[in-house]
């Protein structure tokens, strides 16, 4: 581990002050960004997203940022893949990466690895959609408890997506997804150095969440997704439009509500995505907690490249 080469993790819930502590490091630090979210990585999302602004990304680009349509999708199996890449290419420079983001299923992955799970197969999971149909869910949950009681413990008779998954796993590979989950990728060679960014008190991290959506808005986010349902192709199921604050303005375009119960949810659904953050960052191992705005937030994480 002494040998490998650093690597940053700066991770923080939405709003905490990421992306500015993140450029001055790659500005003055030979640190290159890559970017550790699940919504930075759609093209023509660029309000909603709190997207770096072209200019922040000239001083800093960011790797990740506009690679796909919203009409595309990108696993947590692509992210690990092209981090480890990029990540190789910016050691070979001689820099450091810099992983900037709040996903943290994208961090787990890159951290623990993924289980080698089979992609879906529509027609194996068509007979068990059918079978489930003449049967019951009740006997498919049974079925499942013969095959894998660890998952059918886990997985409620009410939840049929999971337990339909559990089943279509098994009869793809012939082994149980319990057997499959405890398969991991190998650690990845760098030695990690991790910090979390976010303000003290959660009525702060509030007030920073409901200032940038007002920004937003006065920023033409409405304008914003109002292309997008222009377009014709993308609708609400889709991931990108399930991203925070996307879907309440979708719906407020569509009637479904008016504006200030659009402004209400889209902070409520903001504040959400950063409960559940935090929820996973109290978790986390090894990380370094930086205060929200603190001038010698700069200086701990560059003492540590």
């Amino acid at each position: 581990m002494s040998n490998y080469p650093t690597a940053l993790f700066l991770m923080g819930p939405t709003a905490s002050g990421k992306t500015d502590l993140a450029i001055k490091l790659a500005q003055e630090c030979n640190c290159e960004i890559i970017s550790v979210d699940s919504a930075l990585i759609y093209k023509s999302m660029d309000i909603g997203t709190a997207k770096p602004t072209p200019e922040e990304l000239a001083k800093a680009p960011h790797a990740l940022v506009d690679i796909i349509d919203p009409l595309e999708s990108y696993s947590v199996g692509d992210f690990r893949h092209d981090a480890l890449q990029l990540m190789k290419e910016i050691c070979d420079r001689g820099n450091t990466p810099l992983l900037v983001g709040g996903t943290m299923m994208y961090y787990k992955a890159l951290v623990d690895g993924l289980s080698p799970l089979p992609s879906a197969d529509p027609v194996i999971r068509a007979e068990i959609e059918k079978q489930a149909e003449y049967e019951g869910w009740q006997a498919m949950h049974d079925l499942l408890y013969e095959i894998d009681p660890v998952s059918a413990n886990r997985i409620h008779v009410n939840d049929p997506q999971r337990l339909s998954r559990a089943i279509e796993v098994y009869r793809i590979s012939g082994k149980s997804l319990t057997e499959l989950t405890a398969i991991k990728s190998e650690p990845i060679p760098y030695h990690i150095k991790q910090f979390a960014i976010a303000p003290t008190e959660k009525a702060v991290l509030h007030q920073r969440i409901e200032k940038r959506f007002d920004l937003m808005l006065k920023a033409g986010f409405e304008q914003e997704v109002q292309a997008l349902r222009d377009r014709g192709d993308l609708h609400l199921d889709l991931p990108s439009m399930r991203c925070v604050g996307y879907r309440q303005m979708w719906e407020y375009l569509q009637g479904s509500m008016d504006y200030d119960e659009m402004v209400f949810r889209g902070v409520v659904a903001t504040r959400q995505l950063a409960k559940r953050q935090m929820t996973w960052l109290r978790g986390w191992k090894d990380v370094t907690w930086l205060e929200s705005g603190n001038a010698e937030n700069f200086d701990l994480i560059k003492s540590a490249i």
